[in-house]
């Protein structure tokens, strides 16, 4: 019945970061960003989700930390950023792009993972000068660039009217979620995992979506129900990957393929079947070996020369 933010033990319990900072947006918005493993490695940005944090990718920074330096940050009004008064895509692209200047050093190269809003989030920012400065590649998971609850499968419906006005309001809904209950695991698992995901990675699915605001997941909400970026996916020039679950319902496999078919330089889809929507938690394992994969391909890093000072 804890309102605990994020699992405290086991391979999703996020591990303390090497320093912390906070980051000011464009709009003055304020960004909690931790920094994890040496400072003088090849970096690595991620970019959680809706009704997520940071703690969601504690399995890749674990893993990736050993050898990488590893950004993530709190997409504002989530986890220990702020609640802001701007909810737009615009604002997600002023946040990445304030975080990439804050952490990187000019001409610095990263890559960029992005689950969900998170990759929306990177598919905003593409276009942008401090985007195209920083970021070499990008692994994109379980996320679309629009028609998000037409397409939706969380309602058991048809397609048609009657599904998206359904989907809408349950996605909408302003309703709390209340604590973490075994109902409340049941329900977050059939809308955002595969059937086959283990109790431990509902449990910590279920910590971080309950702990987010139930005002800033509606703000949210109504960003993503009128979602368009179809363009910014015309202008993610860098080479990019796309992973997605099977069994995801909230951006099921039409829009990993979509994606594919519309990015300039896609370098493969990876269809992981059985999984859901959380593929970061539900494949640790294959996430950070392509992320690993994607900065071993693209990173040119000169150990001790690209280091932000002070950031």
């Amino acid at each position: 019945m804890s309102r605990l933010m994020h699992v405290s033990s086991g391979p999703y319990a996020p591990p303390v970061p090497a320093r912390e900072l906070t980051v000011t947006s464009a709009d003055g918005s304020r960004l909690h960003v931790e920094v994890h493993g040496r400072e003088d490695a090849p970096a690595v940005v991620l970019s959680h989700g809706w009704t997520c944090s940071t703690a969601f990718w504690a399995a890749q920074v674990r893993d990736l930390a050993v050898d990488h330096r590893v950004i993530a940050y709190d997409q504002r009004g989530h986890g220990r950023s702020p609640v802001a008064v701007a909810h737009s895509t615009d604002a997600l692209a002023d946040d990445l792009e304030a975080v990439l200047e804050e952490t990187l050093a000019p001409g610095e190269k990263a890559v960029i993972a992005g689950h969900s809003m998170g990759g929306m989030t990177v598919l905003a920012a593409a276009g942008r000068a401090g985007f195209r400065e920083h970021v070499v590649a990008v692994l994109l998971c379980s996320t679309g660039s629009s028609r998000l609850v037409d397409e939706s499968l969380v309602v058991p419906l048809r397609p048609g009217r009657a599904r998206t006005w359904l989907t809408r309001r349950v996605l909408g809904t302003r309703a709390p979620l209340g604590p973490v209950t075994p109902t409340a695991r049941r329900i977050l698992k059939y809308g955002t995992m595969g059937p086959g995901s283990a109790p431990h990675m509902v449990e910590a699915c279920a910590r971080i979506v309950h702990a987010c605001p139930r005002a800033v997941r509606y703000a949210w909400s109504r960003v993503l129900d009128t979602l368009d970026l179809d363009h910014g996916v015309r202008e993610l020039a860098v080479p990019t990957a796309v992973v997605v679950g099977t069994a995801d319902r909230m951006t099921p496999p039409v829009h990993a393929r979509a994606l594919v078919a519309a990015l300039p330089n896609c370098i493969g889809i990876t269809e992981l079947p059985g999984l859901g929507h959380m593929t970061p938690v539900e494949a640790p394992d294959l996430v950070s070996a392509k992320i690993r994969e994607l900065a071993a391909a693209y990173v040119q890093f000169n150990q001790g020369d690209q280091v932000k000072e002070g950031a």
